[in-house]
């Protein structure tokens, strides 16, 4: 069955190429990892799939805001927002061929443990069979310098999502639009992750573009919101053609939440390597606005 998954992948990637879809980054100089170029076709259907998401969360729509914001910010909001500390990944690597690796793709590791070695045998790699390290966090955010400074002050970062961008400028949408409760911002725009081990094609990739909305609510009314917007992001998928028999929602266990996160819903898809997240919807409470130290007056409750 790998076998019979695997020729699907190589005739996939072999089809994108031929036809001008997708092709490898860098690939004259033999290619970066985790890193594609959009070709002609490629372009005009990765726009199509945009341009409709736009239509239907924003567009049609009175009470979602569309914003475009910078790539790179200060390292302030990155502090603040928790992924300096906590935006990373336990890796390891191989004593013998020094290949990296995320321990929640090798069973050897025990990730609900810290990424600590699992006692039920011992891991080894699976390239050449040798020695496996301690697991060490790493962060997967590319850091940056902006200006001519070398010290500390100008660290910058490729932003690893899109959504910081949106809870930075909710101050400025707030005072340019006075909206009421419920409202929402959406961004569609590139993120960046320093992946251990990109893989899976265009599946897990160091580049690449996010759709993303923030709904903000009062807080007792999270949990209908939330049943909404699973219902929304269902119908989105029949409305672009997903196959939603290969649909699965996973209900994420506290261990394995982003640290923001009071609730997480994955949709998970069968592709030809496996079932992984298509995307995701979490409750991010009022996490990243009170670190970012801004909040809301209701006007009709008078309070924030």
């Amino acid at each position: 069955m790998e076998k019979k998954e695997n020729n699907l992948m190589e005739k996939i990637v072999s089809l994108c190429k031929r036809r001008g879809f997708i092709f490898s980054g860098s690939e004259i100089y033999g290619g970066l990892a985790g890193t594609y170029d959009w070709g002609h076709f490629g372009v005009a259907l990765k726009n199509n799939v945009k341009q409709y998401w736009w239509k239907k969360f924003v567009d049609n729509r009175h009470d979602v805001y569309g914003i475009d914001t910078a790539i790179l910010m200060r390292q302030e909001v990155w502090q603040n927002a928790g992924h300096v500390a906590n935006f990373s990944d336990p890796m390891v690597e191989c004593e013998k061929c020094k290949e990296k690796f995320r321990t929640d793709q090798l069973e050897t590791f025990d990730v609900s443990n810290g990424g600590k070695r699992s006692d039920l045998k011992e891991p080894s790699c699976p390239n050449c069979g040798g020695e496996l390290g301690e697991a060490k966090r790493f962060n997967m955010m590319f850091q940056t310098k902006v200006g001519a400074s070398e010290d500390s002050s100008a660290i910058s970062y490729l932003r690893p999502e899109t959504a910081q961008g949106m809870f930075v400028n909710f101050k400025n949408t707030v005072d340019a639009f006075h909206p009421k409760l419920p409202f929402g911002m959406a961004q569609i725009g590139k993120a960046f992750r320093n992946e251990v081990t990109p893989r899976d094609f265009i599946f897990r990739v160091r580049e690449f573009e996010q759709m993303e909305i923030e709904y903000f609510v009062r807080n007792e009314n999270w949990g209908k919101y939330f049943e909404y917007w699973k219902g929304e992001m269902l119908e989105w998928m029949e409305e672009v053609g997903i196959d939603m028999s290969k649909v699965h929602e996973l209900e994420v266990a506290d261990k394995d939440r982003a640290h923001y996160s009071k609730r997480t819903v994955d949709f998970e898809f069968d592709y030809p390597f496996g079932r992984k997240e298509l995307f995701g919807l979490a409750y991010r409470t009022d996490f990243d606005l009170k670190n970012h130290k801004l909040d809301y007056i209701d006007e009709e409750k008078g309070d924030k």
